[in-house]
C-alpha cells in the first residue's frame, strides 16, 4: 500500500511540476480580434476532420491574449496567444517570470489598419497627417501641447468633409490600438518635430468610442451612423464591402496588393505564439499549428486569403513556416 501511494504522489509532482494535466483534450487559443477569423477558420477546418475537437478561440484582444497567455502553464492556460503585433519585451519576462519560459513565433502574414465609413458616404480622403490629428489626445498649438480641439474633420482641413469627428476604434487591450499608435500617432509626430510623449496617446473625449474587441460591432455602427468612421483589419473590409467603404491614406487604397507592397501606410504583420511544453500534453495542437502554417491556409492561393490575410513572400513564409515547426525558442532580445 505504501509503494501504491509512492507512486500516486509521484505521478501528482510530475503534473504539478509540468504545470499540465490531462483533462483538456481541446485547444484553447486566446488574443487578436484581427486574427481571429483566421484562427477560427483554421480551428474549424480542424475540428472538420473528425479527428480532434474543434479548438476554443477568443477575441481578447493581443494585450488581453497575452496577459492570458503570460500567466504560467497547465490546463487553465492557453495554449496559444493570436497577435496583431510583435509580442513586447515586458509580455516575454512576464510570461518567463510565470514559468512559460519555451515559446515560439508564428509569423502568419500581412494586414493593413482600415479606415471605414458607411457605404453611402461620399469618399473620405485622409492624408496620414490628418487621420493623427483626428484621433490623437494633444495637439501642438504655439509651440505647446493642448488637448485635441478638433470636432470637425474641416477644421483639420477645408478640403474634408463638415461632419462631426466619431471614431469607433479599438480599446488600449487591442493590438490594432498599439499599431494604429505606431503607424500613425508616433510616426506623424515624430515627423512633425520633437513633442512630449504625450503626444502619442489616442484622445479621449467623446471624438473616440473604444468599441471592444469584437471589430463586428464597429462594422455595424457604420452601417447605422453615416457621420462614424471606424478603425480594424482589413479582413473586416472584405467581408462588408456591401455596407462600408474604407478611406484612402495618402492616395492609397487598402487592397491585398497595397498591403503586401507596402504601398498602403498602415500595414502590419500578424502573429500566434505557441507553448511548446503543451504539445505533447494537448491532443490536436501539434495538428493546427502545422494546419494554420500550411500552404493551403497562408499560401499565395492559401483559404485564409479569401478572407482578407495578406500572404508573406514565398522566401519570408518558408522561414517563419520552419522556425514555428522546429519549435524555435523566442529569445528576450529578439523583442523591443
Amino acid at each position: 500500500m505504501r509503494g501504491f501511494c509512492k507512486v500516486l504522489l509521484a505521478a501528482a509532482l510530475f503534473v504539478a511540476s509540468t504545470g499540465l494535466a490531462q483533462a483538456r483534450d481541446q485547444v484553447k487559443i486566446v488574443g487578436s480580434s484581427t486574427v481571429f477569423p483566421f484562427s477560427s477558420f483554421v480551428a474549424e477546418e480542424l475540428g472538420a476532420t473528425g479527428k480532434f475537437k474543434t479548438p476554443v478561440v477568443e477575441s481578447t484582444g493581443s494585450g488581453g491574449g497575452h496577459k492570458l497567455f503570460g500567466a504560467g502553464m497547465g490546463e487553465n492556460t492557453p495554449d496559444i496567444a493570436n497577435s496583431s503585433r510583435r509580442m513586447k519585451r515586458s509580455e516575454f519576462e512576464r510570461a518567463e517570470q510565470n514559468g512559460v519560459t519555451d515559446i515560439s513565433e508564428a509569423l502568419i502574414g500581412f494586414d493593413g489598419i482600415v479606415i471605414a465609413q458607411n457605404k453611402d458616404d461620399a469618399p473620405l480622403k485622409l492624408t496620414l497627417e490628418q487621420l493623427a490629428l483626428a484621433t490623437i489626445a494633444e495637439v501642438p498649438k504655439d509651440g505647446k501641447l493642448v488637448p485635441n480641439p478638433y470636432t470637425s474633420w474641416d477644421q483639420i482641413s477645408p478640403d474634408l468633409p463638415k461632419r462631426p469627428i466619431v471614431i469607433y476604434g479599438p480599446p488600449t487591450s487591442s493590438g490594432t490600438r498599439d499599431a494604429f499608435e505606431e503607424l500613425v500617432i508616433e510616426k506623424v509626430a515624430h515627423k512633425l518635430g520633437s513633442y512630449e510623449k504625450g503626444y502619442k496617446k489616442v484622445r479621449q473625449d467623446s471624438a473616440y468610442v473604444p468599441a471592444g474587441e469584437n471589430d463586428n460591432l464597429i462594422v455595424q455602427k457604420l452601417a447605422k451612423d453615416k457621420n462614424a468612421v471606424g478603425i480594424f483589419g482589413y479582413s473586416f473590409l472584405e467581408e462588408n464591402q456591401d455596407t462600408i467603404q474604407a478611406a484612402t491614406i495618402d492616395g492609397v487604397t487598402p487592397s491585398l496588393d497595397t498591403i503586401a507592397q507596402g504601398t498602403y501606410p498602415i500595414s502590419r504583420s500578424l502573429y500566434f505564439y505557441v507553448k511548446n511544453a503543451h504539445y505533447d500534453k494537448i491532443p490536436g495542437l501539434k495538428e493546427y499549428v502545422e494546419l494554420f502554417m500550411s500552404e493551403r491556409m497562408i499560401g499565395d492561393k492559401g483559404a485564409l486569403k479569401r478572407i482578407g490575410l495578406v500572404p508573406l513572400p514565398a522566401d519570408v513564409r518558408e522561414k517563419a513556416r520552419q522556425k514555428v515547426l522546429n519549435r524555435v525558442k523566442l529569445t528576450k532580445d529578439e523583442l523591443q
